[in-house]
């Protein structure tokens, strides 16, 4: 691991070389000449000592960065393969590039407790033969008695093995020996060695067999697991394929009934049930909904435990109920479906044998997966049943509230006809109309709303010329710009093609944002409302040079009701449901508002919309 408190080396430049080597050459000069001058020798000597350490550090960093390159490209090595040979003589090889060892062995220990080499490798990449095998087991038995690792820079010295006639006998000197621990045990040993070298091998290097080692551990037992139960394996991987179809099929689809449905099919099929069901947990009582294998007349709503008591048990306790009846030669397998500990529905699989526990196991996995997908769907649709229910209201509401707002409005404006009224008295109508005003924007925006969220939105698309549609946006908005001393600019890029669009909706998105301009730019600002052709759509852009709008802001706008904080935002008029009523709106119309922003600078807000055909 590169540590952090280290500071990296400064990188040696080419002039440093140049420098060095002209200085190397004035001292020799000076030695052939017999005048060397001391001050500058030392001068040299200090350059070069440093110039030495940081070659040897830029050494180190890049030896450290060829470990964690061969430690990635081993580990991608070991989980492409199941060829256990071929994948230990790679390990073995980039162990050995990695250390410099001389050769490198990876020995097992079979049911005799014999030492087996299972690769032998020498730094040419080539396999040792069964006559090379000349390493020291006696430093291999340690490791794996013990389950430590070993390092010693010359054995011949250490007094830990000096004496052992291996190490004397073949004149080792640096040796290094690595445990091999898959799931909680020792299972063999990695070694590697040079009989020429001494301090051949550091803690760094012992690190790196270990990465090397954990990696190897895996390979070996899942390829050993492979060779022992090929069959079963192979049943596994089928069976892994199986869950992952039942994982798509179950995630596809959010109905609630037909995720039931796929999970009561999957789990007669794969356990080979005759006849199936699955019910709901309600108060004690477990209501069959979903059956496999029988007609329909013959489904009829019916409680499980009825024909089935050993379900409440499973219910109770959590862990499914696996029974056999010799006399009415029948097999039951009932399995709870759980979530979060609480079990909400029931698979009970009935057939003429009795089931294994290998079925068994399967089913729970499968059920295992369902769980999740059934409690989802349901929530789902009891979301959407929420959903609908909301805005069924919030259509109702906005719909009654428009009478009443008429006749306050309609009184309010008698009232003021009538002339009979001090200037006070004319504020309090007019006041009364604005609020009257505002409610009227924030019903028709509730009520878009309601229409957008339910379905029941649409669009009435015909042939629309721009010049239109830019006329009825300026109608709507030049009075509340002129108010606020705002320049309302027009950039239309050459002739337009007419569109194929609802007049109305584009009228209403335009305007809306075309109001957020100048409502959100400070009196004396610009609105620019810019018209281009874009192949074979028509792209909107409105600019402006308002207060702008941060990141985050970005991110929540649109959220219905969401307004930002700060105190100009707060002060202009607004429900928070314009913009998202306008998004929703150009996403009906096939496209996207893109959002350009900066903080005090303004914002610019971009859609398209399609070409009337025949005038692309």
């Amino acid at each position: 691991m590169v540590n952090p408190n280290v500071k990296p080396p400064v990188g040696i430049g080419d002039h440093e070389i140049a420098a060095m080597r002209h200085n190397l050459n004035l001292l020799k000069t000076q030695v052939q000449i017999g005048r060397i001058d001391p001050a500058f020798l030392e001068k040299q000597l200090d350059k070069l000592n440093d110039l030495l350490g940081r070659m040897d550090q830029e050494h180190k960093l890049r030896k450290q960065q060829e470990r964690f390159e061969l430690l990635y490209n081993v580990s991608r090595l070991l989980g492409s393969s199941l060829d256990l040979q071929q994948v230990l003589n790679q390990v073995m090889d980039a162990i050995l590039q990695l250390t410099g060892a001389e050769r490198g062995f990876l020995v097992l220990r079979d049911d005799d407790g014999a030492l087996q080499v299972q690769a032998a490798r020498n730094f040419d990449q080539q396999t040792l033969s069964s006559e090379q095998f000349n390493y020291s087991r006696t430093i291999a038995n340690s490791v794996l008695d013990t389950g430590e690792p070993v390092l010693t820079t010359n054995a011949s010295e250490d007094p830990r093995f000096s004496e052992h006639e291996s190490i004397v006998g073949q004149m080792l000197r640096s040796i290094m020996a690595m445990p091999l621990r898959v799931r909680g045990r020792v299972m063999g040993a990695i070694y590697v060695d040079n009989r020429a070298v001494s301090g051949l091998f550091d803690e760094t290097n012992l690190a790196a067999l270990e990465a090397f080692a954990g990696q190897a551990a895996v390979a070996i037992d899942n390829a050993q697991l492979f060779s022992a139960t090929d069959q079963k394996l192979a049943e596994r991987l089928e069976e892994l394929r199986q869950l992952r179809r039942i994982d798509i099929q179950l995630s596809e689809n959010l109905d609630v009934e037909h995720v039931m449905k796929s999970t009561l099919d999957w789990s007669c099929r794969l356990s080979e049930a005759t006849y199936g069901h699955i019910g709901l947990v309600e108060n004690k009582r477990i209501l069959a909904v979903h059956h496999a294998g029988f007609s329909p007349e013959d489904t009829q709503p019916f409680y499980l435990e009825k024909l089935y008591p050993m379900a409440l048990k499973a219910v109770e306790t959590g862990t499914s109920v696996n029974s056999y009846d010799e006399k009415r030669v029948q097999g039951v397998l009932i399995v709870p479906i759980q979530r979060k500990d609480k079990v909400f529905a029931v698979i009970v699989l009935r057939r003429d044998s009795s089931f294994t526990q290998e079925q068994m196991e399967m089913i729970e996995r499968v059920v295992a997966r369902a769980a999740a997908a059934i409690e989802n769907s349901r929530l789902y649709s009891q979301l959407q049943t929420a959903d609908r229910a909301k805005s069924e209201f919030v259509g109702t509401v906005a719909h009654e509230l428009k009478v009443p707002m008429n006749i306050i409005l309609g009184y309010a404006d008698l009232v003021i006809m009538d002339g009979d009224l001090r200037e006070e008295q004319l504020g309090y109508m007019q006041r009364i109309r604005d609020a009257v005003k505002r409610m009227e924007m924030l019903v028709s925006d509730l009520s878009d709303i309601s229409r957008i969220e339910s379905g029941h939105f649409f669009m009435n698309e015909t042939r629309v010329e721009i010049e239109d549609v830019m006329q009825a946006v300026r109608d709507n908005v030049i009075t509340q710009i002129r108010a606020r001393n705002h320049a309302y600019v027009e950039q239309v890029k050459g002739k337009m093609p007419p569109l194929r669009v609802d007049f109305y909706r584009l009228l209403q998105v335009l305007t809306n944002l075309v109001s957020n301009a100048y409502k959100y730019t400070p009196d004396g600002g610009v609105i620019t409302l810019t018209v281009v052709q874009r192949d074979k759509r028509v792209e909107f852009s409105v600019q402006d040079t308002g207060i702008g709008l941060s990141e985050e802001a970005i991110e929540k706008l649109g959220t219905k009701f969401w307004r930002a904080d700060d105190d100009f935002t707060r002060s202009q008029p607004g429900t928070g449901l314009g913009f998202a009523i306008t998004s929703s709106l150009v996403r009906q119309m096939g496209g996207e508002i893109l959002i350009e922003s900066q903080v005090g600078r303004g914002s610019k807000f971009t859609f398209s919309v399609p070409i009337a055909e025949g005038n692309a």
